[in-house]
């Protein structure tokens, strides 16, 4: 197994559980958790067994977590506990998912 996809994997866990931390009491706690906490859940598994397009979808996903992350942070400061966590997350998602592409990408290649 590539090991950016086992650290995909875990980062998509710890994701899933700020996420849970997040709307655990919230009013729309069953939709909340279906719409934060099980697509970074599904993804992990896939990521874990080499699924190369649920590392994909978990690049993609990252980008709008990251987003989701900064508009929260900035319209309201008190939820920034849970904010910046989502943030750093989905920056280290993203890379973790481009890794591979990115050392292919800049490997030196050796001639012959």
């Amino acid at each position: 197994m590539i090991a950016s996809h086992r650290l995909l994997s875990v980062l998509l866990v710890a994701l899933a559980a700020v996420y849970a931390a997040w709307f655990h009491d919230d009013r729309h706690a069953i939709a909340a958790m279906l719409f934060f906490v099980l697509p970074p859940l599904l993804m992990a598994w896939g990521a874990w067994y080499r699924g190369r397009l649920s590392v994909f979808w978990a690049g993609v996903f990252g980008l709008g977590w990251f987003c989701h992350g900064v508009m929260v942070a900035w319209a309201h400061p008190e939820l920034r506990l849970f904010a910046w966590p989502v943030l750093l997350l989905a920056i280290a998602i993203i890379t973790a998912a481009s890794w591979p592409g990115l050392r292919g990408r800049f490997a030196s290649r050796r001639p012959g």
